[in-house]
């Protein structure tokens, strides 16, 4: 059970970033285009989205962990596992510039 809960929070945490870079971009759009206002507006589907996001995460593990019995710190592991491998990735990187 321990490698599905992995498996969930790594799936959960991709679908998160990915979220996340749609909003990021949709809210850089929105200041673009309103390069020269005084008093720029955010998009309200920007707040909502940001909401929205975590909302579902926390109700997909929360599903997850009472159906399936899948550990929860498991899940939360795997979310991790994004993080875990862009320091890889960085250190990677400083090794292989040389």
């Amino acid at each position: 059970m321990w490698a599905a809960g992995l498996l969930i929070g790594a799936v959960l945490a991709w679908l998160n970033f990915r979220w996340l870079r749609r909003g990021l971009d949709a809210l850089v759009a929105a200041s673009t285009a309103q390069a020269g206002v005084e008093k720029p507006r955010v998009p309200l589907g920007s707040y909502f989205g940001a909401v929205f996001r975590y909302g579902l995460i926390a109700l997909i593990v929360y599903v997850i962990f009472k159906l399936l019995k899948v550990p929860l710190a498991s899940m939360v592991v795997g979310m991790c596992a994004l993080a875990a491998a862009a320091v890889a990735a960085s250190v990677y990187e400083l090794f292989q510039s040389e």
